[in-house]
């Protein structure tokens, strides 16, 4: 057991700080592991089915509400989080409104986030192991059942908005997480409070109204989800609302007034890659298998799998403004191996003759 005072724990927390800053990110705070009304919160999403085919979320909950089970000896969880957005992208809205476009949300346009997190926070870990004997820590990026935005908040990196992000007054909701379970009882730090007012301009801007309420997300409903979780199906009444968006959403954090203080990633593994932020639908629908295994090596997009990524861009193609290019392309898929990318290439092609 690491014994340090008081003040001894105090300045191990600031050299912490410091530490992350040199890292690279933009802001670390410290929480406890009491995350009671939390559970409570999760499991009563979980009995109303909100996270639809996600059945990991209703795996080892007691470790994902309690750190010290999921990691023994955890006494503390430093979070951290750095910015994604980057301003060399295409300015979002415009990608949007043109149709012919595909829209990749933000986060996915450079490099796997995973991996860039990872590294910088082992980077950190292994600079406190440096500062007191016995250090105990385990590294999560989104890599087990961590509730990881009740963290960051309870360690004052923001609040958790109305569309269920983590905002902060200062930055937005431009950026990642991540979290340190450390065995060391540092001070934490004190929770911010919420800054979201009677503003609702994210639950009135969602396409398919997935925030059905302040602070209530319906997974389901979700295009992250559909385009990216969901391996079956789009739901039919769910495929125009989407639009042109192929992975992922961001028409929440958009719209959020906070988001005009985001500050732009000096990370350049978050600078798009592929023109991932400003192709046509028609450019990557046309990406063999073997292309799509290449270009997104090392991207978060992998996780759609290649029969997703057509499903997606099928629907978009779907949506957009009718020309002899649009349906050559969709035309050239009609014959496709998968039965989901012919079932969704129909559908597509239906709206051009609707």
């Amino acid at each position: 057991m690491i014994e340090l005072s008081n003040k001894e724990l105090k300045k191990l927390a600031a050299k912490i700080k410091k530490l992350g800053m040199k890292a690279g990110f933009q802001q670390i705070g410290i929480a406890g592991i009491q995350l009671a009304e939390d559970e409570k919160r999760l499991q009563e999403w979980l009995a109303r089915k909100r996270h639809g085919e996600m059945s990991y979320m209703g795996h080892h909950n007691k470790k994902r509400a309690h750190p010290e089970k999921l990691v023994p000896d955890t006494l503390r969880v430093i979070s951290a989080r750095m910015n994604y957005w980057s301003r060399e992208s295409k300015n979002a809205q415009e990608v949007l409104d043109d149709q012919s476009m595909a829209y990749i949300s933000r986060y996915a346009v450079g490099r796997d986030y995973h991996k860039v997190m990872r590294q910088r926070l082992k980077m950190l870990a292994l600079a406190t192991e440096k500062l007191i004997a016995g250090f105990g820590y385990r590294v999560f990026v989104d890599s087990a059942p961590v509730l990881e935005k009740a963290l960051a908040r309870n360690s004052g990196l923001g609040w958790i908005g109305k569309h269920t992000n983590l905002i902060h007054k200062n930055a937005g909701s431009w950026f990642f997480l991540g979290e340190l379970f450390v065995n060391v009882p540092l001070p934490v730090d004190e929770k911010v409070s919420n800054h979201c007012g009677t503003c609702r301009a994210c639950l009135e801007i969602c396409p398919t109204k997935a925030i059905i309420a302040p602070y209530e997300l319906d997974a389901r409903r979700c295009i992250s989800y559909l385009t990216i979780e969901l391996k079956g199906p789009i739901p039919e009444p769910l495929r125009k609302p989407i639009g042109n968006r192929i992975f992922g959403c961001d028409d929440c954090q958009l719209v959020c007034p906070w988001n005009k203080f985001a500050q732009s990633s000096p990370e350049h593994d978050f600078k798009p890659r592929h023109k991932f932020d400003s192709s046509s639908l028609i450019s990557l629908f046309s990406w063999t298998e073997t292309q799509w295994s290449k270009r997104t090596e090392g991207s978060a997009i992998r996780r759609a799998g290649y029969e997703g990524w057509l499903r997606n861009i099928a629907v978009a193609l779907g949506n957009a403004p009718t020309d002899s290019q649009i349906e050559a392309a969709l035309v050239s898929r009609v014959n496709h191996s998968s039965v989901l990318v012919r079932e969704h290439v129909h559908w597509a092609l239906e709206q051009k003759t609707a």
